[in-house]
């Protein structure tokens, strides 16, 4: 009995003992929850406040919309047009890789696209969208909707995209953009561009790129549990970027480069009152429109493999020698030297000879010219003429003198990659060649051929400054605040009164080398040719035996109207064979557009035989 008593009190104490370990674990517990509940609550309010909102909102960059580019007339030559797009975030994406392996499938991207897209992301900012396929179509937007819940970092957006109406018609001036790549991120303000996923990358589009791009904006929106957008919270608009008006006229381009025709070449039309350039045409060209969205390796790489070369702008890059169009100039400088007399009669025979040596410089007239003043000898184009007036101008004032009128200078145009051509000089050679300069090579220069080298664009800037008898101003293609440039002044003004009269006769007088363009309006001008084949001392130059990439280059510069300059053209055909019947007639269909006549139907480019 008493052992049963004995065992009731243990039992009791026992069962007390399970119950206060057990309330002492409970208590412990409760503290734990509670002191956790603290911690959260009260030391990590912010962190977990702020990862709560950032659960329920997202931050949406929205891009500012580019500017658009205008012709003189308020044409729009670079567009932007609603699209959608689609883009990956890598910070809301679990696993980018299969993201974009999915997106690839889908989308149908090859392996190139995906290694760009790869390295764009890894040198990006996690929370920047990178952009995956633009200009997306129906079937696209519905195959990547259904596939949503597995892409949490894919999203598609309304964009604009840039287009260009006039494709390859200003391709060489408007230029395009084209998507950011890994390189331009690194160069990039990163906070300016934020959303941004296009970048100018040639021409104007290029040049103005600060002035176009603009500011980005920002959405702050509510989200639901999928990340679906469910309320916008806030908005900061984008300021979009700066419209850029060109002093390009659309019509007077089109003109130009219709009458090039067949050939391959450039036409560059500018006002010599203030230097804006009004037409600058490069042929053959390219539809930028292919660039936009990234061209594809096989199309970019028939545009390089081009015999034609349409990617190089004839324009402002391209270099020829002058020929012929550079003797009104250096007519001048032989009046402000004192080595001619324009009134002084020189006989010009069928070649020249530089005493004590027997090679024969020809004359492109092969009998010669005969007696002839300053006057002639620029609008009969004689050759012998100048060969002496160089011979005895000598190289180095040769070069300090056509320096003055830009050659083998950079004009300052405002657009990238414009070349500098070449003014040879005794320095330049020893320099680049190692060797000295011989006599005969200043010979040759005097008719711009030899090592002198010029771009269209700096040939009418030439023409311009001759035009107005000095006055220079920097070309330009949009309206800026330019520093006028200081006046060639020469000891007689009446030295450029005899060099544009005699530029006028190439037009006016019945033995001009340009007398067929010959207009209700006076045009003054020049002829000229640029050697691409070199002939023998004892053969003679017969384009009829030569394949048609070796036929000389066909130039023309001028100005009208004759009293009132008003236009200055340059014009170049590569093979056209002579300035006179091939680079003349496009000239003047070019200035009977701007100045609104009707075009003269015997006026027509033709492949005519070698000479002015």
């Amino acid at each position: 009995m008493l052992d049963r008593l004995h065992d009731h009190g243990r039992a009791r104490r026992v069962f007390r003992q399970r119950i206060l370990f057990a309330a002492l674990i409970s208590l412990v517990v409760v503290l734990t929850l509670l002191g956790r509940a603290a911690w959260l609550q009260i030391a990590q309010h912010d962190h977990y406040l702020a990862k709560a909102e950032k659960n329920r909102t997202r931050l949406v960059v929205v891009p500012p919309e580019r500017g658009r580019i205008f012709d003189a007339q308020g044409e729009v030559v670079a567009d932007n047009v609603a699209t959608y797009q689609v883009q990956i975030t890598p910070e809301h994406s679990q696993d980018v890789g299969v993201e974009l392996a999915m997106l690839a499938d889908v989308l149908g991207l090859d392996t190139r696209a995906v290694e760009a897209l790869e390295e764009r992301i890894r040198v990006s900012r996690r929370f920047d969208p990178v952009l995956v396929k633009a200009d997306l179509d129906e079937v696209e937007r519905a195959r990547i909707a259904r596939l949503k819940p597995w892409l949490p970092g894919t999203e598609i957006v309304s964009s604009l995209k840039r287009v260009y109406p006039y494709r390859e018609l200003l391709a060489h001036v408007v230029g395009y953009v084209g998507r950011i790549n890994a390189e331009d991120v690194k160069r990039l303000d990163p906070d300016a561009y934020q959303g941004t996923q296009y970048i100018g990358k040639t021409g104007i589009e290029r040049q103005y790129e600060d002035r176009l791009h603009g500011e980005p904006g920002y959405r702050v929106v509510e989200v639901d549990a999928l990340g679906r957008e469910v309320k916008v919270l806030d908005t900061q608009r984008p300021v979009p970027g700066k419209d850029i008006a060109l002093t390009i006229d659309v019509g007077l381009q089109g003109v130009a480069a219709a009458a090039l025709g067949e050939y391959a070449g450039a036409v560059v039309a500018q006002d010599p009152r203030d230097g804006a350039i009004r037409a600058l045409v490069s042929r053959p060209s390219f539809d930028p429109n292919l660039f936009v969205d990234g061209i594809s390796h096989k199309a970019y790489r028939e545009l390089l493999e081009d015999p034609d070369r349409p990617l190089y702008n004839r324009a402002t890059r391209a270099t020829y020698p002058p020929g012929s169009t550079i003797k009104p100039v250096m007519g001048l400088a032989g009046m402000e030297y004192g080595l001619i007399d324009p009134d002084e009669r020189f006989f010009a025979g069928p070649y020249y000879q530089i005493p004590g040596n027997d090679h024969r410089y020809r004359d492109w007239r092969k009998w010669g010219h005969g007696w002839v003043d300053f006057e002639e000898s620029v609008f009969r184009s004689v050759d012998v003429y100048y060969y002496d007036l160089a011979f005895r101008m000598g190289i180095d004032r040769m070069h300090a003198f056509l320096t003055e009128f830009g050659i083998g200078q950079e004009t300052g145009i405002d657009l990238p990659g414009e070349s500098a051509g070449l003014m040879p000089s005794r320095d330049w050679k020893q320099r680049v060649k190692q060797q000295v300069w011989f006599p005969g090579e200043t010979v040759i220069a005097g008719i711009g051929q030899g090592y002198m080298l010029s771009t269209m664009l700096q040939l009418a800037d030439m023409t311009s400054t001759l035009a107005l008898s000095g006055v220079r101003h920097v070309p330009w293609l949009v309206a800026d605040d330019r520093e006028p440039q200081p006046r060639l002044t020469l000891s007689s003004d009446d030295y450029w009164q005899r060099a544009r009269g005699a530029m006028r006769a190439v037009v006016g007088h019945e033995r001009g080398t340009a007398h067929k363009i010959e207009a209700p309006y006076p045009i003054a001008g020049k002829t000229g040719t640029a050697q691409v084949f070199s002939v023998a001392q004892d053969e003679e130059y017969d384009a009829e035996e030569l394949e048609r990439r070796l036929h000389d280059h066909a130039l023309f510069v001028g100005f009208a109207p004759f009293d009132d300059p008003k236009l200055s053209v340059a014009v170049i055909a590569e093979h056209g064979g002579s300035g006179s019947g091939t680079a003349a007639p496009i000239a003047r269909q070019v200035m009977d557009f701007w100045f609104g006549v009707e075009p003269d139907a015997d006026v027509q480019p033709e492949f005519s035989e070698h000479g002015d």
